[in-house]
Order: C-alpha cells, then structure tokens, then sequence
C-alpha cells in the first residue's frame, strides 16, 4: 500500500487543522500521515509527501528553507516539487511572471522600507492608497493598506517589502481563486473582505461562495500556471491556486500564484475534491 505524508502546520500554530486533516483523509485514506513542517522526523519511507497544511512557514524562514534542503537532498517524492516550493516561496516570483508576460498587480520591491519608496511607488503607480506586504508572508501576516504621507508602520519600517497599488475590485467585487489539479480546471470560488477591510482572510472576517469563472479569468490562470512551470523547467503541477481580481480597466490581473500551502475550498469543488485525489494517486510511484 503506498504510504502518503501531509506536512502541516507547528503543533501550536493558532488555526485550527481538524477540518482540513478530516478532508484530506476522505479523499486520500484514513491511513495517510501527518507530520509537522517544524519537525517531521524521517520521511524517506513514504511514497509521497505533499506540503499542504504547512501554515506559518514564512514565521521560521530559516527553518523551512532547510527543510527544503533537506527535502531535496534526501531527493523525496514532494508534490509540488522542491525547487517550486522554494520558488514561490517569496512573492517577488511575481516580477518573473510578469517578466514572461503574464498579467499581474503591478509591483515594486524595497530592500528597506522608508517613506520616499512609498512616495516613488505612489507617483509611479499613479495613487496614493497602496498595499505593502512581505516578500515572505501567508494569511495577510505584515500587510497593510496605506495612504502616501501617512506614518509607516514599525514593524515593516525598514524591512524588505512588496509595493503594489491598492485595488479597488478588491472591496467592489471580490477576489477570485482558480483550483487546477494535474492541469485539469475543478472550480472556483469569489472571495471577499469583512466592510472596511481588504483582506479576504475567514479569520479576518471574509467570506467565500462559489462561483463560475467569468470570461478571461481562466485564461489568465493556466497562463501563470504554465509560466511558472516553464520557468522552473517542470513538469505539470499537481496543484494550482491562482488568485485574481479585475484592474481599473476590467482586465484580470494575478495577485498570487499560490503551490505550497492553498486552502483548496474543496466544499465548492462539484466533485468534492475528487479530481484532485486522482491527480495524487497519479503521482505515486508504479
């Protein structure tokens, strides 16, 4: 029988990982493995190891990156593999993408935050309200909406920082999120923040339901996709999240190419997620 390990989350991160552990045994098997990121022990006995519930990593950056290492040193089976893992691991893999053409939040990059970047940023982008966010961040940890002029924060003064224009969509319309598994589209879902705010984050206030795709937004997704897989020369990813939402012109435009830890909203899923264990039971070794 061909043993599987999901990587999750350090035994006192703060969400809890019952629902998505009880998922993840429907449709893989009650008799799959659980190991933390922080501490996994030996995984060269499994078959397959997918770092799904692996939340929080970008609070220990040395420790997942010499995981990482390690991961591919000891050359196991990963899905997504190792090199993507550490690729999309920081955000500015945006520039890449939009390096090979894909349409993404316009976005600036500071070594160390001060005010005249912001400055910079607002005349380039052409606003004033603009999002600052880590390099290396999940679950809108260090993001902030700010107006140019205004105080930075002390906690990302000085820090190393993506810049982007703020999006209006983001309040008016949503945020929407693109499942692909083995390459193949299963669903997708419209996601949207609490009044006043702009994170869509369910901890955070937003709410999700499903949705179809509206015209260009697939599009958009498998071009990202595919990008990412020709610029880390890789074969097709098992797992694909693409987060996007509409410019001031209507066009799509990425916000995060998520492979590492998506929350795969399978409950929006027609199938229940069952596309998505075929594509896994397809990577087992034969």
């Amino acid at each position: 029988m061909s043993q599987i390990c999901i990587l999750t989350a350090a035994p006192d991160y703060f969400e809890d990982l019952g629902p998505a552990r009880a998922t993840y045994q429907r449709l893989l098997g009650e008799d799959i493995a659980f190991r933390h990121w922080t501490d996994p022990g030996d995984l060269t006995g499994f078959d397959l190891v997918l770092p799904l519930l692996v939340w929080g990593y970008q609070r220990d950056c040395p420790r997942w990156f010499a995981l990482l290492e390690q991961l591919e040193q000891q050359q196991i089976n990963l899905a997504n593999p190792v090199s993507v893992l550490r690729w999309n691991s920081n955000k500015s893999y945006l520039l890449a993408l939009e390096k090979a053409g894909v349409a993404v939040v316009p976005t600036l990059i500071s070594a160390a935050l001060t005010a005249n970047d912001i400055a910079e940023a607002a005349q380039k982008f052409g606003t004033d309200q603009l999002v600052v966010k880590p390099p290396i961040s999940g679950g809108a940890d260090g993001t902030y909406r700010l107006q140019n002029g205004e105080p930075l924060p002390e906690d990302i003064t000085g820090k190393e920082m993506l810049i982007q224009p703020f999006q209006p969509a983001i309040a008016e319309e949503g945020e929407y999120s693109l499942f692909y598994f083995a390459g193949t589209f299963s669903h997708a879902i419209l996601k949207r923040p609490a009044r006043g705010d702009f994170r869509v984050q369910e901890f955070l206030g937003g709410s999700e339901s499903g949705t179809d795709c509206p015209e260009g937004a697939q599009d958009l997704a498998v071009q990202a996709r595919q990008a990412a897989e020709q610029i880390l020369d890789t074969e097709t990813l098992l797992y694909t999240r693409a987060d996007m939402l509409r410019d001031a012109e209507g066009h799509f435009r990425l916000m995060e190419l998520e492979l590492i830890e998506p929350s795969l909203f399978f409950g929006h899923a027609a199938d229940g997620g069952d596309l998505f264990a075929t594509g896994v039971n397809a990577a087992l070794p034969r």
